[in-house]
């Protein structure tokens, strides 16, 4: 009889640790976690549709006659391109499997993940022809014209969710006490 109970507590303890265990795993995460996810890793894309970019880009091209440690193999612009489309795709991925609780977390996803949806084609596509011509030494005019259809194409929408994104962010850091350095 004393065996049987210990075999019922061993099996009630196993089915109420699990249970915890689900049950912890599908809680939301902390609001700090949900915020850097979120929001802060759109920082790698704050400079989108914008000469800055166009500049960085050009810049892994650049060689120093009197710096030998500076002469380049010729696909840097690319490669670091590539790079960075594989963060901004995990960085996806990681907003996607988030776990929102409440109206604010539930708009902030959707404008995280808007934001990525827009940027990464135009980085595999428009951004990484632009790299391309960069590290070819292609001419001037081409890459003026690739970042000017950029601009046009895409700034108004970016500025638009990056905006509304960042006040849903401010506001959300606001109301939970997350210390933030919004670079103003």
């Amino acid at each position: 009889m004393m065996i049987k109970q210990q075999t019922l507590s061993k099996k009630t303890l196993f089915y109420f640790l699990a249970s915890a265990t689900l049950f912890l795993s599908a809680c939301s995460e902390t609001p700090e976690k949900f915020f850097d996810i979120t929001i802060l890793n759109t920082n790698m894309v704050n400079d989108f549709a914008s000469p800055d970019l166009a500049r960085h880009i050009n810049d892994e091209t650049k060689e120093y006659p009197d710096i030998p440690s500076s002469k380049k193999v010729g696909n840097e612009a690319t490669t670091n391109l590539t790079n960075k489309i594989l963060y901004l795709e995990q960085s996806l991925e990681k907003v996607k499997k988030l776990s929102a609780s409440g109206a604010d977390e539930e708009e902030i996803k959707k404008f995280s993940i808007q934001l990525y949806e827009l940027v990464i084609p135009v980085y595999k596509n428009e951004y990484l022809a632009y790299a391309k011509i960069c590290d070819k030494k292609g001419s001037q005019e081409d890459k003026d014209a690739l970042i000017q259809k950029i601009d046009q194409q895409y700034r108004s929408r970016f500025e638009q969710t990056y905006d509304s994104l960042m006040n849903k962010g401010k506001a959300y850091a606001a109301k939970h006490n997350i210390q933030v350095n919004w670079g103003k």
